[in-house]
């Protein structure tokens, strides 16, 4: 017999203890956890998750709040953190994680937990000295039946430039986009053609593309809050930079080394079970 889902519990309890939740908020607010009226509202109706460790120390208030037992609400949250060795956050290894949550919270994030990515492969191209665009590829396996999505999240550095544009290019089509140019800050969502099986995989690809005069490139993470088996990261350069280094960032620290182009002018990354963390190249001109 599988547990109850944490959304219908919380929902049920709001509904029988009679409170707002903008009262629930105020209470949670007293006993020193800071929630958003969004956010409680997206963790009621399935949207999003408790995930970080602020995230679950209010939850075990909230039991409090609506009068429930302990762990009647933190017990459910077990069931999405089987199958990972470690996991982060949703907005771990985020320079702003409060506003990358509450940019998520636009979107549905409800299957992130279901979802074990396979593989990743990035290719980025590099124009001159300017970032052209991205293409991105990925196999995603269910951990349960019913996941119909994948989110993206993008964060520039320079907030002062427009975003890329988004192109589903293989097996997904768009969702909900949620933007915040002034954070430099993209969501989307990636429907697949058809919610998942458990155990049934998928590859999606999709790009990002910016329009010219392209912005300056110096830079390229991808940020993994779960455990990936293969990522391969690929930049290429038609005017190739002065110095290029690998960047590895999980729970040992951060670990640079040089590396050196190939003969087509391209630096090429793999990671095998890496994460949660970041990888990626920074390069100078």
């Amino acid at each position: 017999m599988s547990l109850p889902d944490f959304a219908d519990v919380l929902r049920s309890a709001v509904v029988a203890r009679g409170l707002s939740l903008e009262r629930i908020r105020s209470h949670l607010a007293r006993r020193g956890s800071s929630v958003s009226l969004a956010t409680l509202s997206y963790w009621q109706t399935g949207r999003s998750r408790p995930e970080r460790r602020a995230s679950l120390s209010a939850v075990t208030h909230l039991e409090e709040v609506l009068e429930l037992e302990a762990g009647a609400l933190s017990s459910l949250l077990a069931p999405a953190l089987r199958g990972s060795r470690r996991v982060a956050g949703i907005s771990a290894f985020w320079p702003e994680p409060s506003v990358i949550e509450d940019v998520v919270g636009g979107v549905d994030t409800r299957w992130d937990s279901r979802l074990t990515r396979i593989s990743q492969h990035d290719r980025v191209a590099v124009a001159g000295r300017g970032e052209r665009s991205y293409v991105s590829r990925q196999v995603l396996r269910a951990e349960e039946d019913g996941p119909d999505r994948w989110v993206v999240i993008l964060h520039l550095d320079e907030h002062d430039r427009a975003l890329p544009v988004i192109r589903p290019l293989h097996n997904c089509r768009l969702g909900r986009v949620v933007t915040r140019p002034e954070e430099g800050l993209l969501v989307a969502e990636l429907l697949f053609r058809a919610p998942l099986r458990r155990g049934q995989t998928v590859i999606t690809e999709h790009s990002l593309e910016n329009a010219a005069p392209y912005p300056p490139a110096t830079n390229y993470s991808r940020k993994f809050r779960r455990p990936v088996h293969e990522y391969v990261l690929e930049v290429t350069f038609d005017l190739p930079p002065r110095s290029v280094r690998r960047v590895e960032q999980d729970a040992e620290g951060e670990r640079t080394a040089g590396v050196r182009l190939d003969e087509g002018g391209s630096v090429l990354g793999v990671a095998l079970k890496f994460g949660p963390g970041c990888y990626g190249f920074e390069w100078t001109w």
